[in-house]
């Protein structure tokens, strides 16, 4: 159960002065993240004055849907730091990709190399519907590639709120977990904040992301965390000085 109390911390307030994002759209008309360069921009400033540092792009790369590639990626990003130092953004501002864990992936890691958080560090997803049905399969050929996978925001896949163990067996084939910071304010729902709860408890989550696409998520840092477990929740935090540039 999750217990609302007047003395819980603003979202906003939980941030570190040098906290670095690894999961966000503000790169324009790649995805369902920014749409213009203004958004990126307006996006970006609103990060900063909460209190982020460091950005990491992370669009999605999901075939039929958003068919980005390497490439592209790299040319967008490259474009969009241009504009930001013409506007006087100066914050380290990165790239890499939200991969979606489908049918296809596996062909595109065998094929070219992925654009990765930091090192070896990949950040992956998987549809909200179901998991896919060889989804330990591609784990595990991920991790021969040499990659090391960091799911995306775990706490939003409701096929395992039922299915609680299914997260430990996630952890135990060596899945890092990085949860959406919005979680903690009840953006998604109270089951997701509740799970979010439960991952944090147990010390599965291993980063944090703000998975910003829009205005809308910038306002609910202005909202109150609803979570109990705050120590391994503000923990998090501070282990994503690991993707320091």
């Amino acid at each position: 159960m999750i217990f609302f109390k007047k003395n819980k911390p603003f979202l906003k307030d939980l941030i570190p002065n040098d906290y670095i994002d690894i999961h966000s759209h503000l790169l324009p008309g790649i995805d369902d993240g920014a749409k213009t360069i203004e958004d990126s921009l307006n996006l970006i400033n609103g990060l900063k004055d909460i209190g982020f540092s460091e950005f990491i792009a992370t669009p999605h790369v999901i075939r039929n849907v958003w068919d980005n590639s390497r490439s592209k990626i790299e040319e967008t990003h490259k474009a969009t730091s241009l504009e930001l130092k013409s506007n006087a953004i100066t914050n380290n501002f990165n790239v890499a990709a939200e991969y979606m864990m489908d049918e296809s992936f596996k062909n595109l890691f065998e094929e070219e190399k992925l654009l990765t958080l930091k090192d070896n560090y990949v950040l992956v997803e998987m549809s909200y519907l179901y998991p896919p049905l060889n989804l330990y399969d591609i784990i595990f050929n991920l991790q021969v590639a040499g990659y090391a996978p960091v799911l995306a925001h775990p706490e939003r896949y409701n096929f395992y709120h039922s299915n609680l163990n299914e997260y430990k067996r996630l952890k135990k084939v060596g899945c890092l977990f990085q949860m959406n910071m919005l979680s903690s304010v009840g953006y998604y729902g109270p089951e997701v904040a509740k799970t979010a709860d439960y991952l944090l408890q147990n010390k599965m989550i291993d980063f944090v992301g703000s998975d910003v696409h829009h205005d809308k998520h910038i306002s609910f840092f202005e909202k109150k965390i609803i979570l109990k477990n705050l120590d391994p929740f503000k923990e998090a935090f501070q282990n994503n000085i690991f993707f320091k540039s």
